[in-house]
């Protein structure tokens, strides 16, 4: 009888990310990314596009935004510059996706032609 030593890739967890104040979403927000993103804190270990599921709540919003994303960014632990480790998620090119990125520019106004550096660039 055969046995396998290939294991299955655990399945993600679902990260809640509760961002309350404005300065903090500016700073997580990834414009960049074609369909937005979000920077994530964490010292888990994820690589390049791993599935990521968030349960995002924003300030100044009531809801609970779910985004199935995948990490297209990594801020390793001991980053230069003291920058937070984390991964950088892409959200998905969907409807919901579409809405959660014009709410979040909504709510970040003009201060994303802001020059403040974030937690990605």
């Amino acid at each position: 009888m055969a046995t396998s030593t290939e294991q299955t890739p655990p399945r993600p967890g679902v990260i809640q990310l509760n961002i309350r104040e404005k300065a903090a979403l500016y700073a997580a927000y990834i414009p960049f990314f074609e369909q937005g993103g979000i920077f994530v804190p964490t010292t888990r270990e994820y690589r390049l596009g791993d599935d990521v599921y968030l349960l995002l709540t924003l300030p100044e919003d009531e809801g609970r935004y779910p985004v199935a994303g995948q990490v297209a960014w990594i801020t390793p632990a001991r980053a230069a510059g003291n920058r937070t480790q984390g991964v950088g998620v892409q959200f998905p090119r969907d409807e919901a996706s579409r809405q959660l990125r014009r709410r979040i520019e909504e709510i970040l106004g003009s201060s994303l032609q802001s020059e403040r550096p974030t937690q990605t660039i």
